[in-house]
């Protein structure tokens, strides 16, 4: 990994992209269902009542099965939603099984936006970012648009704790770090929890 022109940020996002696209449907699906008993059994998110998730896109770990278990457990579930205004900022909306989801202007399925679902950051327990690659000192590198570096800024004062979810494969040896980017106190993977906090 100590390929220099992979400490571009442009091109371990393709890379790793690419790594996470080859995956088998097989693996996609262990990979979830692995992650998904992983998670129940840490710690902050056994012990959380309202979570933040996502709905995996373009060979993201699945999150259904996670999600699934999550509802089993009587734990309240949102998804971020674009906010309709406030340009590369999200909010984060109740998901049930009932919610019908429609697909924003990048195609990911989301919750309508109805102001009795929605939930202030500082209520939330937990919230599981996606990202695109991660190195060993939490660095995050996410999809470009920004969306998850402002909503993880105050996290700390906020009190919600951020995990990382992304396959084993998504771990790269060291990131680029830029001014605005937030590490991230926990990444979940398929094989393990890294924590750093």
């Amino acid at each position: 990994m100590s390929h220099p022109s992979l400490l571009d940020r442009h091109h371990i996002r393709q890379h790793v992209r690419h790594l996470r696209r080859s995956l088998t449907p097989e693996q996609q699906e262990q990979a979830a269902d692995r992650l998904a008993e992983h998670a129940v059994n840490f710690a902050p998110l056994a012990n959380a009542s309202h979570i933040a998730l996502f709905l995996s896109v373009d060979g993201e770990l699945n999150t259904r099965p996670l999600i699934a278990k999550l509802w089993q457990q009587k734990k309240q579930v949102y998804l971020p939603v674009l906010h309709p205004f406030a340009s590369g900022h999200l909010l984060f909306l109740r998901y049930t099984p009932e919610t019908v989801l429609t697909p924003n202007k990048l195609r990911i399925p989301e919750p309508p936006l109805d102001i009795r679902q929605m939930i202030t950051l500082d209520r939330l327990d937990v919230m599981m970012v996606p990202l695109v690659a991660f190195d060993d000192s939490g660095q995050r590198l996410g999809m470009g648009g920004g969306f998850y570096d402002r909503t993880l800024q105050n996290w700390r004062q906020h009190g919600f704790l951020p995990v990382g979810v992304a396959h084993d494969c998504q771990q790269v040896e060291r990131l680029p770090a830029e001014e605005w980017d937030v590490p991230l106190p926990a990444v979940l993977t398929p094989s393990r929890l890294w924590q750093w906090e």
